[in-house]
């Protein structure tokens, strides 16, 4: 993976210290250009890597990509799944099959499993896990998405039902399928780690927030230190400035202190702080030994 990646938070409204701030930013990404111009400057600051949920409008960005491959030979997408607003609005709107099936890939003999929610009834949960990882790829089609994370709603979520075996069909599916390798997004790093051991699932990717104040890690800072020191996996920081309550060189200082951290993921809405980022990342970054 390479150390910096590019989040969309900002492009759909995502602050989790000011809900002010979310608003003003979902109003000036409300149109198109306005997101590929952020993405164009990331782009030319040396940035190749888009992390991206499955929001219906990254379609759009998809689709724009697609059409200009000459232009952008080396770009990456890392897909993130699902966009738990649109399922939870669906399933509001039209109720739980009707929901899956609204989501589903438009294939027949897949399609009509739903038929009377036999599949539901039966608890099939791989084919269901199967069938909405592919509808959320749909989008992707054509384009290089070598890394494929479940959203940490959905992670944590079956960590605390203990619905282990999902991580491991998750894995399968989206290796057998995309080749890809399977990414995990948690707020809880220790617990997922105690869990993917015990499926088998080697040094995997796991993307959680580790900053300096502790912002959103379950088990505090001291934990999460000692288990980026001692665990076999490859960490992604996110929020690691916590929202903006840490100062950017202290914030980045902290995180490329740890040992093993792979990437960093982060969200801008300017060309000036996509360029203050990416270069304290490479300034600060601990060179490999």
């Amino acid at each position: 993976m390479d150390r910096v990646l590019f989040g969309d938070n900002q492009f759909f409204g995502v602050n989790h210290m000011s809900e002010e701030k979310a608003r003003a930013q979902a109003m000036r990404f409300q149109h198109l250009p306005a997101v590929l111009d952020v993405l164009d400057a990331a782009y030319q600051e040396g940035i190749r890597t888009f992390m991206c949920t499955t929001h219906d409008r990254v379609a759009e960005i998809c689709d724009h990509f697609r059409a200009n491959r000459a232009k952008y030979p080396d770009y990456v997408f890392y897909p993130c799944m699902p966009y738990a607003h649109k399922y939870a609005n669906a399933v509001t709107e039209l109720g739980m099959i009707d929901a899956l099936r609204k989501f589903l890939p438009d294939e027949g003999a897949l399609r009509s499993m739903f038929k009377g929610g036999v599949a539901v009834a039966n608890k099939d949960v791989e084919a269901i896990m199967q069938l909405l990882v592919d509808a959320e790829m749909k989008m992707f089609a054509g384009l290089n998405t070598p890394v494929i994370f479940i959203q940490n709603v959905v992670t944590d979520l079956l960590l605390g039902l203990g619905m282990k075996d999902a991580f491991r069909l998750f894995h399968d599916h989206v290796k057998k399928k995309y080749g890809a390798e399977a990414g995990y997004i948690t707020m809880n790093v220790p617990r997922l780690l105690d869990v993917l051991d015990e499926l088998g699932i080697d040094n995997p990717i796991v993307c959680a927030n580790i900053n300096k104040i502790g912002f959103r890690m379950c088990g505090g800072i001291e934990l999460y230190e000692k288990t980026i020191r001692t665990r076999r996996f490859r960490p992604v920081a996110m929020s690691v400035l916590a929202s903006g309550a840490i100062a950017p060189r202290e914030a980045i200082a902290y995180v490329c202190k740890q040992p093993q951290i792979e990437s960093i993921v982060f969200g801008a809405s300017g060309r000036g702080n996509i360029r203050q980022t990416k270069v304290l990342i490479d300034e600060l970054s601990q060179k490999p030994s």
